[in-house]
């Protein structure tokens, strides 16, 4: 089943948007309007055409990771390189809301396939550029990757244990952080187009969400001018937040505050500590982290880590069990919350795939159908048909590479 096949629902179900992109910001940014109901072609290079390649993201490299991403979509393959596949586009983009790509910033201008180019043909287009550090400026065609924005955006230098040196983070979130923000950058472009009756183009970049995405640390040098510095899997800046081992695993802990800290040493049957000189306050327990620590670790290795959850939950301090990721699945507030949503595939039957994190009183989470990752091309005959070609016109595009 494609997304063509079932009516779409959501909020967002009138809207139609043409994806360029490719890898993971981009096609993340769009799966929240997929799955939110708009109707997404994605527009993919045709097999055995000029340019094709095998990045990271295709159906072959991780299938689980192709399903997740691309689900709810359509796909016409398009080679924009021919003067008949940018007609295709033209075509397609008259009708269209949203354009999205993440070449590198000269590739759309050598395509012909620019802002300026594709919004004389529709005005209130919103086109959408990611791009691994800008559209302009000493960087802007050096090729992006997540963990390169990770390492110049700063936070693998706050990131993992002082000892082991910088350190990345385990999710691609420069990628995944820029899709969102350019989801959110055109949400906010429709929403304004709304008002002017015109689309614009809105750009983000892997460097800046992540420089974004540093939030307080950034903070410390642009206000502070203090350098941030890595602190494992304790809080920078309050003491005891962290992780600390229990009788039989690991729980997290954020005691932040002079309330939480005198509620967790009496919990923790520790409350000399509350009143020991230079432990009054988070600045003065940054200073002493190792005493600190040192007694909350001894007591929490008393204990399991289940039992210290219910305690501390009861005394009002925040804490949690730290699982892997089939545990987390099975956690049953995990399961109520429905996060993890089944989606019927032709060829693997029903699998789950991460559903949005987010809920709308109309349209519960739950209420739409998912419908699987489209094979490349799937859906090409069916969109050129839509635009009036004939059969016989489609196979001769097939036979040049255009389709």
């Amino acid at each position: 089943m494609n997304a063509s096949d079932t009516a779409r629902k959501g909020p967002l179900s009138h809207l139609t948007i043409l994806d360029a992109s490719r890898v993971r910001a981009g096609p993340a940014a769009i799966r929240t309007f997929a799955d939110l109901g708009a109707r997404v072609i994605k527009l993919e290079i045709p097999p055995g055409a000029p340019g094709g390649d095998d990045m990271i993201g295709g159906r072959d490299h991780n299938r689980a990771d192709y399903e997740n991403l691309h689900r709810n979509k359509e796909s016409l393959t398009l080679n924009m390189k021919e003067p008949a596949g940018l007609a295709i586009l033209h075509e397609l983009v008259k009708t269209a809301d949203v354009f999205i790509e993440n070449y590198r910033p000269d590739v759309k201008y050598r395509l012909g396939i620019g802002p300026d180019e594709l919004r004389q043909i529709n005005p209130r287009l919103v086109y959408a550029s990611i791009s691994g550090f800008g559209q302009d400026g000493p960087y802007a065609n050096w090729p992006g990757f997540d963990s390169i924005a990770q390492g110049m955006g700063g936070l693998m230098s706050v990131t993992g244990r002082p000892e082991d040196g910088p350190m990345r983070v385990g999710i691609p979130i420069a990628d995944l952080c820029s899709g969102h923000f350019c989801a959110q950058a055109i949400m906010a472009a429709l929403l304004e187009r709304e008002v002017s009756g015109e689309g614009q183009w809105v750009q983000t970049s892997l460097l800046e969400s992540q420089i974004a995405m540093l939030d307080f640390q950034a903070a410390q040098w642009l206000i502070d001018k203090k350098v941030p510095v890595t602190t494992g899997n304790e809080h920078p800046l309050t003491v005891p937040t962290g992780v600390f081992q229990t009788r039989d695993g690991y729980i997290n802990l954020a005691a932040i505050g002079n309330t939480m800290f005198k509620r967790l040493c009496v919990a923790l049957e520790i409350p000399e500590l509350i009143d020991e000189p230079g432990l009054g306050t988070d600045p003065e327990r940054v200073q002493n982290r190792a005493r600190v620590n040192s007694a909350v670790a001894a007591a929490f290795r008393q204990r399991s880590t289940g039992e210290w959850t219910d305690i501390l939950l009861k005394a009002g301090v925040p804490c949690g069990p730290i699982y892997s990721v089939d545990r987390m699945f099975e956690d049953p507030q995990v399961k109520h919350l429905g996060i993890a949503r089944t989606m019927q595939h032709p060829e693997l039957g029903d699998i789950e795939v991460v559903g949005l994190p987010m809920n709308f009183s109309r349209y519960p989470r739950q209420s739409g159908p998912l419908t699987a990752a489209p094979r490349q091309g799937d859906q090409t005959e069916q969109i050129l048909t839509g635009l009036g070609y004939s059969p016989a016109q489609i196979a001769e595009l097939r036979t040049r590479f255009v389709v």
